[in-house]
């Protein structure tokens, strides 16, 4: 798991440096609200998480999770942070 991280992370990193057009990625760091556009995909996918949970529903709760990870690691790359930022967090609650 930890490798896919890393991939998507570089992923990330890569389209903050290079903004390509049609990039989400891309869209997400040169958008007008700026940070508050991921807050908000943030709280939106927690909510549907949230709502898959309630409902059992295996697959919807994967693809939200799966969604609110990605919309995380835009977080950290906008705050110029990083993995190794999270696992060291992650390992001082262990």
């Amino acid at each position: 798991m930890s490798d896919v991280l890393d991939d998507l992370f570089a992923v990330i990193e890569d389209r903050k440096e290079t903004l390509p057009e049609g990039s989400y990625t891309a869209s997400l760091f040169a958008h007008e609200k700026g940070q508050n556009a991921v807050l908000e995909k943030l709280g939106e996918e927690t909510t549907e998480l949230v709502l898959a949970a309630k409902d059992d529903d295996r697959e919807e709760i994967a693809h939200e999770s799966a969604d609110i990870v990605y919309h995380l690691l835009v977080l950290l790359a906008m705050k110029d942070m990083d993995l190794a930022d999270l696992r060291s967090e992650l390992a001082e609650r262990r």
